[in-house]
């Protein structure tokens, strides 16, 4: 049984306050000694970012599109082993979730698989007495998600706090906490949402503190302890372990049938599985061989986008897995035998990508060895032969620009060709997330074929390299790592 104290926060829409409150919150109880886990939900990488600073623990997050349902307790006991209090800041509004999917992947399911009491963070900036009648709304419209109190945020006065009081005496709903506005805690945004902690540095620490002030000075800790710890047991939600996921390699697929129809189809024939190694549709297994392998994963202000668990997976797998910074290291780690790429803003550091010519080389060279080399969105652009005019590395032969359209949402995907990552027919289900284009958009072996919002190929699979804008969670699909890994010993 899960057992850990634990809160979700969460409020009626974007915009109201849950990064400061749930960082806060994790700063102001980390700062009296409590060992605090911190989980967000939905497939942002961002304020994972923060609740890492304010806690010294991995941000995790809770995606059941992603990931499936099934897999959002394990995931949290996981990430919360050993910590006297688990936050759980929530996405969007506490009620939104995947388009036309009803109520998965909102914070309200998640609330309820994990039998969470949730806060209610409340923009009071522009409301006095209605404020009553939202919270009654939210706090009625299902019976099984549990508003154990509110905080009320961007107050502006102490007769504006009274009023707000007054009429929330009536709705039976306790107020755990008030901030008043401070602007001056505002973290800085820009074109994808917060800057991320890895590009701010100390004035990321600062920020993080300066939230923990004003949780700590404008919220009841203690009321706040005592409602996350009458959170009941989570019956049968054993912690998720990567060893034993890539072990069982993907028994928890949500997804898991492959599948060739659909209407979408390879362009030209799925190349086979490299001489000496067979696998099987279902779990992607394969045997190991050859020595150890030694995988390097892009980090530093450009490439701050991943997931804690894929690094575990790999490593369980039976890598070593070594960070490298692209801004500013020459060349690939000693010994490296395959490299992943993830998302961040190589927009941003154009320049100083394109410059280190030196580190472009070696991955070109990677690549063209037939290494396995996996790619997504921000890494897909690396990869690219330019990026807003400014030369990459060249694998792909494609040209990367920024766009002024937004393209964000979930994607039900099927892979379309054989691939260090997965065999042709595999179907996933993953994230888009970016303002630029890349034109081609998919080579003569397509990565992925999507079924929403449209149907289109998208993304690279050539040699050893996969290459996509397409984010998914590895573990919902734990056999897309020990592929991977294998591939790199073969």
């Amino acid at each position: 049984m899960v057992n850990v104290p634990r809160l979700v926060i969460a409020a009626p829409s974007s915009g109201s306050g849950k990064t400061t409150v749930a960082t806060g919150l994790m700063a102001a109880f980390a700062g009296r000694g409590l060992a605090v886990s911190g989980h967000k939900v939905g497939p942002d990488y961002i304020d994972p970012g923060y609740h890492t600073l304010a806690t010294g623990r991995p941000g995790r997050n809770l995606d059941a599109y992603m990931c499936g349902p099934e897999l959002i307790a394990p995931l949290f006991a996981h990430g919360a082993q050993g910590c006297d209090l688990a936050v759980v800041e929530g996405v969007m509004g506490l009620y939104d979730g995947a388009s036309g999917q009803g109520e998965l992947a909102s914070t309200a399911q998640v609330a309820k698989l994990l039998r969470a009491p949730v806060v209610l963070v409340v923009d009071a900036s522009s409301q006095s007495r209605s404020v009553a009648a939202l919270v009654h709304g939210f706090a009625s419209w299902d019976t099984q998600v549990r508003i154990g109190g509110v905080i009320l945020n961007k107050v502006g006065s102490d007769r504006h706090e009274a009023l707000l009081r007054e009429a929330l005496d009536e709705s039976g709903v306790p107020v755990l906490g008030v901030l008043r506005r401070a602007p001056q805690v505002a973290v800085p945004s820009r074109h994808l949402g917060l800057v991320p902690v890895a590009e701010r540095r100390g004035d990321a620490v600062a920020a993080v503190a300066a939230m923990g002030d004003r949780v700590r000075g404008g919220c009841d800790l203690e009321a706040l302890m005592a409602l996350a710890r009458s959170a009941p047991p989570v019956p049968g939600a054993g912690a998720w372990s990567a060893a034993e996921a890539v072990g069982d390699c993907g028994g928890a697929v949500p997804l898991a049938a492959p599948s060739r129809d659909r209407g979408l189809r390879p362009r030209t024939p799925a190349p086979q599985s490299p001489e000496g190694m067979e696998y099987d549709r279902e779990g992607m297994e394969g045997t190991p061989t050859g020595p150890g392998a030694v995988v390097a994963v892009a980090s530093g202000p450009a490439f701050t986008f991943s997931y804690a668990e894929h690094n575990e997976l790999l490593a369980a797998a039976g890598t070593t897995v070594v960070p490298f910074d692209p801004l500013r290291d020459e060349a690939l780690p000693e010994g490296t035998t395959g490299l992943v790429i993830g998302g961040g803003f190589p927009e941003v550091y154009g320049p100083e990508l394109s410059a280190n010519e030196p580190l472009r080389k070696a991955v070109a060279e990677l690549a063209d060895s037939g290494a396995p080399v996996a790619a997504e969105c921000a890494g897909l652009l690396y990869l690219a032969r330019s990026l807003d005019g400014l030369p990459m590395c060249g694998v792909l032969d494609a040209g990367a620009r920024m766009s002024e359209r937004l393209t964000l949402g979930y994607r039900d995907a099927v892979a379309l060709s054989d691939s260090v990552l997965a065999v042709a027919g595999t179907r996933m289900r993953g994230h888009e997330f970016h303002r630029t284009v890349l034109e081609p958009g998919a080579g003569d072996a397509p990565a992925w074929g999507m079924h929403q919002p449209e149907r289109r190929v998208e993304g690279f699979v050539q040699q050893g390299v996969h290459a996509s804008y397409l984010h998914t969670h590895w573990a919902s699909a734990p056999g897309t790592a020990r592929r991977f890994v294998e591939r790199c010993k073969g």
